[in-house]
């Protein structure tokens, strides 16, 4: 069945609904339990946030997928850093998946971001959600993350311009903005105003960790 929807930015009122679609679309999935809509309420407070690239997909007045931006950086082996964007998280609600809901959002924020000025994309995530999109492994793009000249798997490059990093080399500085997750019991007070779930083992942590704590090599 396919579902008629608009995109529109996120406003102040859709606080709420968005934390707890963001919940109901993650729970589990990484890690027993979640913690990515307690990462979208911290965000919003960030200074590395993009207001003007939070979306959500609408359907008969109800949310159903959304996506938010923070800003991040590249930086060459000059020293000369670049301001790019990462998106994540990016959700549907589990009953609308397969819709092209997440497509439509990642076009249509990735329209919004050329519009900014914005070049590059980079994200941690599944390469399969997201090849077909336009990312590639950072390692086609030598882009490493941090300055340990590691390639991560998970760590996809998307040019909106191509060849923009013109093969140099470039070291992915992302946000700090995702650091307040590691505060545990904060994630765990935030949690309590949502009913309660439970939490469990699913077969997507194990391959979780696999895309998270392997490297693509030459």
């Amino acid at each position: 069945m396919q579902y008629d929807y608009i995109i529109r930015l996120e406003t102040e009122k859709d606080y709420r609904e968005v934390e707890n679609l963001t919940r109901e679309a993650f729970w589990n999935v990484y890690k027993p339990g979640a913690d990515e809509h307690y990462y979208v309420h911290m965000m919003r407070s960030h200074p590395d946030f993009i207001p003007e690239l939070a979306f959500v997909a609408e359907t008969d007045g109800r949310i159903v997928g959304n996506i938010m931006y923070t800003k991040a950086w590249l930086e060459d082996e000059y020293g000369v850093r670049r301001e790019i964007v990462s998106f994540g998280p990016l959700c549907v609600s589990p009953e609308y998946q397969r819709q092209k809901i997440g497509k439509a959002l990642i076009e249509h924020s990735f329209a919004a971001a050329r519009e900014m000025g914005y070049d590059v994309i980079v994200i941690f995530g599944n390469p399969g959600n997201y090849v077909s999109r336009g990312f590639v492994s950072c390692r086609k793009k030598n882009v490493s993350f941090i300055a340990d000249g590691n390639f991560p798997t998970a760590l996809l490059v998307c040019e909106l311009i191509p060849d923009v990093l013109g093969g140099r080399k470039w070291m992915y500085i992302p946000s700090t903005a995702a650091d307040c997750c590691e505060d545990s019991a904060a994630v765990e007070a935030f949690d309590a105003g949502f009913p309660p779930k439970e939490k469990s083992f699913a077969p997507s942590q194990e391959e979780f960790y696999i895309y998270s704590h392997s490297s693509v090599v030459r």
